[in-house]
């Protein structure tokens, strides 16, 4: 009988002793993160995804296009996590009579100096929530071009930069059509999400009914606590950048952003703005879940609310009903996973 080797048996309880810590410390974030899903969960039943997606854009410096039918809290969940940080709130309805200048702000004439002053408009908040955002004509939507993507508002030769933590959470109904206009793809693509919402199971909607009668005469904002700070927003963003990727995962998310551009099923494919995208997105799923590195299923979760409205299904797919998410899984599938 072999007797065993007490080298080897030291070595592997030399092994079995090795801890691997992380180079970076998420834990304060995966904690803040756990204080702003509680608040949120006293008012919102399910929609699991539309928090966890709302709260990895904030993390990631990102916008996300929220769109639902009516009903399923879209606004209300907007509206209860700008809450939960302290920090400026603004809320912008989309109508087809606005106009840039009520988003943006105007230069009035003062009298007492005689001097233009520029009034700012809703957009100069941090948190900014625009209802409806397609039933604003062509016009309006240009006016967020710029502060979506340079976090600045130039007018009259003059430049504002937006204070941070700077966000914009737009919501859309994709059903009805009469009074909306559709959103240009260089305006979807200063998105960093778009979450597709559904209706709740019957579980949840049961649970929501309670809640609301529970609610007696109070309203469902007045539940939620404010729980974090804004710089401790802009801290946890400055971290979450520092989130390591290994380069061959950053060849997997090159692979699959340019296989849109080469799939026969689509008519428009992705610009290296959805690569960088997911890259961002990414590293703060890592953050979250409590890892200082990016993994596989990281990329895998940031791809298809990063890509689905940045690209554009042929007529005869669409004819076919074949919808982008499931064209990107496929491409998802079909790309081989670094190893």
């Amino acid at each position: 009988m072999d007797t065993p080797n007490l080298d080897n048996l030291e070595n592997q309880e030399n092994v079995d002793k090795i801890e691997f810590t992380n180079r970076l410390d998420v834990a304060e974030l995966q904690e803040n993160v756990h204080l702003i899903k509680q608040q949120l969960q006293k008012v919102i039943v399910g929609q699991k995804n539309m928090v966890d997606l709302l709260i990895v854009a904030l993390l990631s410096d990102g916008h996300v296009l929220i769109e639902g039918v009516p009903g399923v809290a879209k606004t209300i969940t907007a509206k209860l996590l700008s809450k939960t940080i302290a920090t400026d709130f603004s809320r912008i309805q989309f109508t087809p009579d606005l106009m840039p200048s009520d988003i943006l702000g105007t230069s009035v004439y003062n009298l007492q100096t005689t001097e233009f002053e520029f009034k700012k408009g809703p957009i100069f908040s941090s948190m900014i929530l625009i209802d409806e955002i397609n039933r604003a004509p062509a016009k309006t939507q240009a006016a967020l071009f710029e502060v979506m993507e340079e976090k600045q508002v130039t007018i009259d030769g003059n430049t504002y930069k937006m204070e941070a933590p700077f966000m914009v959470l737009a919501t859309q109904n994709p059903i009805e059509q009469e009074g909306t206009y559709r959103l240009p793809e260089a305006q979807l693509d200063r998105f960093l999400f778009k979450i597709n919402v559904d209706y709740p199971n019957a579980t949840e909607e049961f649970e929501i009914i309670l809640k609301e009668q529970a609610l007696e005469n109070t309203s469902k904002t007045s539940k939620i606590e404010t729980v974090i700070k804004a710089s401790k927003i802009i801290e946890f963003r400055d971290l979450v950048k520092q989130v390591s990727i290994e380069e061959n995962l950053l060849k997997y998310i090159a692979n699959i952003v340019v296989n849109t551009r080469s799939n026969s099923f689509l008519y428009l494919g992705a610009s290296p703005r959805a690569s960088i995208a997911i890259l961002n997105a990414s590293k703060a799923f890592a953050a979250i879940d409590g890892r200082d590195f990016v993994t596989p299923e990281d990329i895998k979760n940031a791809t298809i609310p990063v890509l689905q409205h940045r690209v554009i299904v042929t007529p005869e797919r669409e004819m076919e009903g074949l919808t982008s998410k499931q064209i990107i899984e496929q491409i998802i599938e079909a790309v081989e996973i670094p190893r």
